[in-house]
């Protein structure tokens, strides 16, 4: 007999992609999601899915290269949010139409904060593409939406993993996808090959722009290429480490040092995560999940959103061991 799932899809920015991977395996394997819940990331998948669109959306951002993610940065400066959304969303509303959360196929929540009243809002009806939007207004990053009084902004600040609305759908399981597990498990990004005169021309354009200082746009292996860590490090001059290495052979030079964020806008992205990876653990706590699928947040940066394919097929991957492990009455990891 055919098992049941609410599933509920957390908040972590381009990790959300992961998502895609772990919806494909958890139907490769037969069980039927009934309901969904998300947030931010989350809200935006678990949407478009609900609406039936998922594959149109995983071709969408599958083939999206560099250079492509940042055409659709509308910057907004002098807004409320680096990014107005305004392509991105127009794209959405391409695959998903104007459907409204009633119409869905199955049920629908995303969540939102309202800033106004500083409470949860919860999108069981109206509008699925301004339910999502809401639920992605990702402070500092995207303009936050505006709903008569109440300012709308990513779900994240108060519940990035709201597994509560799916109680009540009584279904057999509940899996929750955390996008800010802080361990590896041993876990790497998939390597996925792509054209290198993109990534050159990405280079030049974005130095010229100055968009790095803005966005700290770096890949996980160009800022850490054994993994080690978490952050962009410290530039040093050959002369500098060369002067390190001759003082001590076997003592790191000061580039492998982590300092931390290298813009203000990575710096409020790195608090809102800090906070996000708290929530989550009190949320699991509060009700634990049949299921919890861990995505590592140290394999992706939140800002990385050209790199869907790997993401997708680290979600997969994932999935695919945790349901083993579950499936064999095994204890998660």
């Amino acid at each position: 007999m055919t098992q049941s799932v609410a599933l509920v899809l957390g908040s972590g920015g381009a990790r959300g992609y992961a998502h895609i991977g772990v919806i494909e395996e958890i139907e490769r394997r037969g069980y039927s999601i009934e309901c969904i819940a998300g947030c931010s990331m989350g809200a935006v998948i678990g949407g478009v899915y609900a609406a039936g669109g998922l594959q149109a959306y995983r071709e969408w951002v599958s083939g999206l290269a560099y250079l492509d993610v940042l055409r659709l940065l509308d910057f907004g400066f002098g807004s409320l949010g680096a990014i107005r959304g305004e392509r991105i969303f127009a794209r959405l509303h391409e695959i998903v139409g104007d459907i409204r959360i009633e119409e869905l196929r199955i049920p629908f929540t995303a969540v939102a904060t309202d800033l106004t009243n500083q409470q949860e809002v919860w999108f069981q009806q109206g509008s699925l593409q301004q339910a999502m939007r809401a639920s992605a207004a990702i402070p500092s990053l995207f303009s936050p939406v505006r709903q008569g009084s109440r300012v709308l902004v990513d779900g994240g600040l108060l519940n990035p993993l709201p597994i509560i609305p799916v109680v009540s759908a009584h279904c057999d399981l509940i899996m929750a996808v955390n996008l800010n597990a802080n361990h590896a498990n041993g876990y790497v990004l998939p390597v996925i090959e792509r054209p290198a005169p993109i990534r050159q021309q990405l280079e030049q354009w974005m130095d010229s722009l100055s968009l790095r200082n803005l966005l700290h746009w770096h890949s996980a292996e160009e800022d850490d290429p054994q993994g080690k860590l978490d952050y962009v490090s410290e530039e040093v001059t050959p002369a500098e480490a060369a002067a390190s290495r001759s003082e001590d052979e076997t003592k790191p030079v000061q580039a492998d040092i982590p300092i931390g964020p290298a813009s203000m806008l990575e710096l409020v992205n790195l608090s809102f995560e800090t906070m996000q990876a708290s929530l989550t653990k009190y949320k699991i706590a509060g009700y634990p999940p049949d299921v919890v699928f861990d995505i590592p947040k140290r394999l992706c940066k939140f800002f990385e959103f050209q790199r869907a394919p790997e993401l997708i097929e680290l979600g997969r991957i994932i999935a695919s061991d945790t349901l083993d492990r579950f499936e064999q009455g095994k204890p998660q990891v």
